[in-house]
């Protein structure tokens, strides 16, 4: 039954392939149950209540991604967007039930695009040159922050990125788990990623970096953020640009990470993704529910990856990786564990343990690079911008603005015009609006 509803066999897998898959990427995404709560609840949310939010819509969005389109890409709460909703409510003193609803109608929109088609004609619509520097700048990007969670680099608030300090314990954990990865790569052996991760966790065990917290605890309750969006505050006119922003973020974000890992694990077919409609509607729907449970924006994590390179291909990963979420309502003591992190004298929270993974698949994604079109300037320096575009500014979303920008306006300026869509012309256009009105 599984094989012929998840297709395992066209897609050359197998039950435990799919599983450890799924268990990989829930492995390496976990810190999100503690660190979204961590962000949120600097706004005046109930911790308790963001953690159970983020667990529910996490999996329901996963799941939905895993059944309906049938890809190995979970969601959750995402990186970056916790933060502006973060900024919204500090800097700018909008209250965190009118930043939810702002979530809220940014995900009825982004659905409504996906329902029409829109957003699948944007994914059609990037350049084959921008496509794998997309994969590749993710890449980038994840090795980014797997070297800057690991301690490797540091990322401060002011100045920088410069060499951490080796010689910590959280650091030299890492630096073990990502040596013995590579080794157990290098031999072939499958769950390569997964046995670092748990080799990592017990030496951080023995060197007593992480304790043993017990195995389970009741679900904390949801009420205090359940339906608590203020929509009625979206009728003040500065809260559109919010609502644009978080929409913009979402869209490119989304397209981004399924670009990305779709060229990562073979799932373009002739520079397309199949079965993109119902992906994203999986996507939007997750930002919809999120806000209505209490979290900021739901969206495809970049952290599938490591599933992917696992072995995983076909949605029966996301159950497990779903399923997973669940589970950590009632397991929050084991997830802390391994996806808590471990805090420094100074307060400077590593993840150590899972940092290895993100480090060499953001490796392995970087390979795409081979297939851009270098000899080509109009296809080969847009590429490049997007691929430093997105470390280097900390976004999916701009990275992929700097590309999209550059592409249509390079043929334009070569005479050239006609090799750049009339999507891609009119996307580049929002996205220069994009910086010049918001």
């Amino acid at each position: 039954m599984l094989d012929r509803f998840f297709r395992l066999a066209e897609n050359r897998t197998n039950l435990r392939t799919e599983v450890l898959g799924g268990l990989t990427t829930f492995m390496t995404m976990a810190y999100i149950v503690f660190v979204n709560p961590q962000v949120l609840s600097q706004t005046g949310m109930d911790f308790g209540a963001v953690m159970t939010a983020t667990c529910l819509a996490a999996g329901v969005a996963t799941l939905v991604m895993g059944l309906a389109a049938n890809y190995p890409i979970a969601l959750a709460p995402a990186m970056g967007e916790n933060f502006f909703f973060l900024t919204v409510v500090l800097t700018m003193g909008v209250p965190w039930q009118t930043a939810l609803a702002a979530v809220f109608v940014s995900g009825i929109v982004f659905f409504l695009l996906t329902f029409l088609r829109v957003r699948e004609l944007i994914i059609d619509a990037v350049p084959r040159s921008l496509k794998h520097a997309i994969a590749a700048g993710i890449g980038l990007f994840i090795a980014f922050i797997g070297m800057n969670a690991a301690g490797i680099v540091e990322r401060p608030e002011v100045g920088i990125v410069h060499l951490g300090d080796l010689t910590r314990p959280p650091t030299l954990i890492a630096l073990a788990g990502l040596t013995l990865t590579l080794a157990l790569m290098a031999r072939g052996l499958r769950g390569a990623i997964l046995v670092g991760v748990l080799s990592a966790t017990g030496l951080a065990w023995a060197w007593g970096l992480v304790e043993w917290q017990g195995l389970v605890a009741p679900p904390p309750s949801l009420a205090p953020t359940l339906l608590q969006l203020d929509l009625r505050g979206l009728l003040d006119p500065a809260i559109v640009p919010i609502v644009v922003i978080f929409l913009f973020m979402a869209v490119f974000d989304a397209i981004g990470t399924l670009i990305g890992i779709g060229e990562q694990g073979g799932f373009l077919v002739d520079g397309k993704l199949p079965r993109a409609t119902p992906a994203l509607m999986a996507d939007s729907s997750g930002t919809v529910l999120g806000s209505l449970l209490g979290t900021s924006t739901v969206t495809a994590y970049i952290e599938s990856a490591t599933g992917v390179e696992a072995g995983a291909r076909t949605g029966l990963a996301n159950v497990v990786t779903g399923l997973l979420f669940f589970v950590a309502l009632f397991f929050s003591p084991l997830v802390a564990m391994v996806g808590g992190g471990v805090t420094l004298a100074d307060g400077t929270v590593l993840q150590p343990l899972t940092a290895p993974a993100l480090i060499v698949v953001g490796s392995l994604m970087a390979r795409n690079v081979k297939q851009i079109e270098w000899g080509d300037i109009t296809e080969g320096f847009p590429a490049f911008l997007v691929m430093i575009g997105i470390p280097f500014a900390w976004s999916i979303a701009d990275g992929i603005a700097f590309g999209f920008i550059a592409h249509p306006l390079l043929k334009l300026l070569s005479g050239r015009a006609r090799e750049a869509s009339a999507l891609a012309y009119v996307l580049g256009l929002m996205f220069v609006l994009r910086y010049v009105l918001l």
